[in-house]
């Protein structure tokens, strides 16, 4: 392996995360609405209003906020939330768990669908079943994740009364009950991927299925199950390793709506609530935790390249 590359990635990825820093304070601060009015209500005198702001230190300039803010970070403190005085670090962790295995979950549904609908669909071009699995991975594109999540709901839960429709129950309390309230959102998260990766597996394996090692295995006698599992799916990896990174920093973002719909105590719900409570710390440590996740699985997928390829050089 590379490692003169693999150092500059990791620098890369640094001054990235860095970055991250800058332009999410930045949009935080034009964010409309004053936190300290929220905090006292509309009824608060701008005596106390004032008193407030300069306690939580909003009068300060926003370079001096900034530093303040980093500095902090680099110590693992995002500081309190305006409104409820917690650790925006602990309340982070405390959600962050929820998130990552709604997405993981997601992105295993998604797979389990795109994986043999692409590569069977490939194998069998203009074929019935070809046919099919494009027009599903069109519709499924079309839909709305929230909109796919209110209809499993009104089906799953409201008519046949198999699935709870929202909440979460903590896997050591009940592992059952934690199964049961994760699978409509999974779902959810899941059948949109699923039909966004159909169409591009599909594709690399068509494209390798012509490639000239294929012809000449096939030549060979070798059998087609070994053929389209070891010659073309092996070697249209890349792209699909590419997809799956890009779909996991698509469900990241996806599941704030799907929290939302279902209730699921994740981040996403987190960084909502504090859109709406003008909760600045709180809402700069979320999306900062979010890109900064977004950041190292970029960085994962390219290292993950070499494992796959080893022929891959990089200057």
């Amino acid at each position: 392996m590379n490692t003169r590359y693999i150092l500059q990635r990791l620098l890369s990825t640094v001054f990235v995360v860095f970055g991250i820093t800058f332009v999410v304070f930045l949009i935080i601060q034009l964010v409309p609405g004053d936190p300290a009015r929220v905090i006292l209500g509309v009824a608060a005198s701008e005596e106390n209003v004032a008193a407030l702001r300069e306690r939580l230190g909003l009068n300060e300039p926003i370079l001096m906020q900034y530093v303040t803010w980093v500095t902090g970070l680099l110590r693992g403190d995002l500081g309190s939330s305006l409104v409820t005085g917690q650790s925006v670090t602990r309340q982070i962790f405390q959600r962050l768990p929820a998130t990552l295995i709604l997405a993981l979950a997601g992105l295993l549904v998604g797979l389990g669908i795109a994986l043999p609908a692409g590569i069977i669909s490939a194998v069998k071009p203009q074929s019935p079943i070809d046919l099919i699995a494009t027009l599903l991975s069109q519709i499924g594109v079309s839909i709305p994740d929230f909109w796919l999540g209110i209809l499993l709901i009104l089906l799953f839960s409201l008519t046949l009364g198999w699935l709870p429709s929202q909440g979460h129950t903590p896997f050591t309390q009940d592992p059952v009950d934690w199964l049961l309230h994760l699978i409509l959102p999974a779902l959810t998260v899941g059948i949109i991927s699923g039909a966004i990766q159909t169409r591009f597996i599909r594709s690399a394996m068509l494209e390798v299925l012509h490639e000239d090692y294929v012809r000449t295995a096939r030549a060979k006698g070798i059998s087609e199950r070994s053929v389209i599992g070891y010659h073309a799916l092996r070697n249209a990896l890349i792209t699909i390793v590419t997809i799956i990174g890009l779909q996991l920093t698509a469900l990241l973002s996806a599941v704030v709506v799907v929290e939302v719909v279902f209730s699921w105590p994740g981040l996403g719900r987190l960084t909502l609530n504090a859109v709406l409570d003008r909760d600045y710390p709180l809402l700069q440590g979320a999306v900062f935790t979010l890109a900064t996740m977004l950041a190292l699985i970029n960085l994962g997928t390219d290292l993950i390249y070499f494992f796959i390829d080893p022929r891959i050089e990089y200057a």
